[in-house]
């Protein structure tokens, strides 16, 4: 995916800055993490300059409410709260209005039956939708809330998940299963755009592509959806440019892009 330049004003560190120490020091530590610098509690201590026993119990603290998660490869991350708060403020946001007049677009441009989601939890929820003109065609209501482990849509939320998201949502499968879905999330993640036919309903194909926020978050994702026999695999590569333009064209809309 492209990097995204965003400019901010510095943040206090240390002890200054808020006037409230333990506010400031956790701030110190997620932006390690943001970072990909906190792999270990002995690099958070010498990177903070906090004391052994203080770095150990803010990051014990932060781990109990999930603002971190700790994986032997990667070290603390940021944890699934903020994925909850992104679905938040999501809401308060025009989304939809913003997106509305893209999917519209793309439902004339592809004939087919456009639909946005976001993720709430272990489930991505469909916040808006344009039916396909043509008599044969999917729906997806609004408010449908659909698994994270079936569907062109699934595949880019999995592909922006945590490692701790990623083993809960696929948690009873079998390996095979799992190296399948992770080679799919892989490629659409390396691609930018997913596909996927006969997944979640018999007949039904999509192709879906992830609109970005700043520090590479994703916001939501725009997909088209309709029968296989329309929505193949080679009609599927047709309109992938389509519908990855139309994730762009979102995210101006957003101010996400210069």
């Amino acid at each position: 995916m492209r990097d995204v330049s965003i400019t901010r004003p510095p943040r206090p560190t240390g002890d200054a800055g808020s006037g409230v120490g333990v506010l400031d020091r956790v701030m110190r530590i997620l932006d390690l993490a943001e970072a990909g610098k906190a792999r270990s509690l002995a690099e958070v201590v010498r990177s903070t300059g906090f004391s052994r026993s203080t770095a150990h119990r803010l990051l014990q603290a932060m781990e109990a409410h999930d603002l971190l998660a700790y994986t032997g490869a990667r070290g603390y991350h940021l944890g699934p709260r903020f994925l909850r708060l992104a679905n938040r403020s999501l809401r308060e946001l025009p989304l939809r209005e913003i997106a509305h007049p893209s999917l519209e677009r793309l439902s004339t441009m592809t004939g087919e039956s456009t639909q946005l989601f976001i993720r709430s939890l272990d489930e991505r929820v469909c916040i808006d939708a344009v039916e396909s003109p043509n008599e044969l065609r999917t729906i997806v209501p609004l408010g449908a809330a659909l698994p994270l482990t079936k569907g062109s849509a699934a595949k880019l939320f999995l592909a922006w998940a945590t490692p701790a998201d990623r083993d809960r949502i696929v948690a009873g499968f079998t390996e095979e299963e799992v190296a399948r879905l992770d080679q799919q999330v892989l490629t659409a993640k390396r691609r930018g755009w997913a596909e996927s036919a006969g997944e979640r309903e018999p007949g039904v194909a999509s192709v879906s592509a992830p609109i970005i926020g700043p520090y590479d978050a994703l916001i939501a994702v725009v997909s088209i959806s309709g029968p296989i026999s329309r929505l193949g695999r080679a009609a599927a590569k047709r309109h992938a440019p389509a519908v990855t333009a139309t994730a762009r064209e979102i995210e101006r809309a957003l101010g996400y892009q210069a």
